[in-house]
């Protein structure tokens, strides 16, 4: 399933969104230091970490020593194991600009349905 001593990304695969942010994450990431494992699937509440619902509803990553991440905290993270973007990571370690980072991302979350409804419309519409 994953290794254990590497980052785990857990994602909604159910989420056009989703699935172009961890496309872009696996382009960069050239090494392959991420595991991405898809929390969409009906089966996959028995390896969640944390309920399905919430793995779904805000990007959370777990670390190599096991402790689980979200938001902002878990986009820097990831970024961390890209070299294209680990001059990212202290930026988002930085306490003040982390904070200014999860209310952007709140934000975001708050018109992520209807941005999704309106990514699968355009994808619909271009079949």
């Amino acid at each position: 399933m994953t290794n254990a001593s590497r980052l785990t990304v857990f994602y909604d695969g159910a989420c056009p969104l989703c699935i172009r942010e961890i496309g872009l994450l696996r382009r960069l990431e050239k090494d392959r230091r991420i595991d991405y494992l898809d929390v969409s699937p009906p089966g996959a509440a028995e390896f969640c970490p944390i309920p399905q619902k919430e793995l779904m509803a805000r990007f959370t990553v777990k670390r190599a020593d096991g402790a689980l991440v979200s938001g902002a905290q878990a986009f820097t993270e990831a970024w961390s194991q890209i070299p294209w973007l680990i001059w990212l990571r202290p930026i988002g370690r930085f306490p003040p600009t982390r904070w200014v980072l999860d209310l952007i991302y709140s934000g975001f979350l708050k018109i992520r349905p209807g941005l999704q409804r309106w990514v699968k419309r355009r994808l619909k519409d271009a079949e």
